[in-house]
């Protein structure tokens, strides 16, 4: 099924659609995958803004908590594709020493 308002029109100058069953099953397969890789990027900074306003706050338990949620979101992300596994270990790496840091100061 294309995801196609039913009034479209292929002029010149506008959308080309997929005329091969392949390319439809394509099609149907990228929107998919862009939905749920969009989710994905969605769930991460959402978590990843709960653990910094938690480190703002200086709540250590609450940091923690949050950091605990959002390093397995990050790594998955990273084993589907989502996000490079390089920039996974980047942002665990540096979430898990902003948590650190306000655990040793006090």
């Amino acid at each position: 099924m294309l995801l196609v308002p039913d009034d479209f029109d292929s002029e010149p100058g506008g959308w080309k659609l997929a005329t091969h069953k392949s390319a439809v099953k394509r099609h149907e397969q990228s929107i998919k995958r862009s939905l749920s890789n969009q989710t994905r990027r969605t769930r991460i900074k959402n978590l990843t803004k709960d653990v910094l306003s938690a480190v703002e706050a200086e709540d250590q338990d609450t940091a923690r908590k949050a950091l605990d949620e959002a390093i397995p979101a990050i790594q998955k992300a990273a084993s589907k594709g989502t996000i490079h596994k390089r920039t996974a270990a980047r942002k665990i790496s540096r979430l898990t020493r902003k948590v650190n840091i306000i655990q040793s100061v006090e």
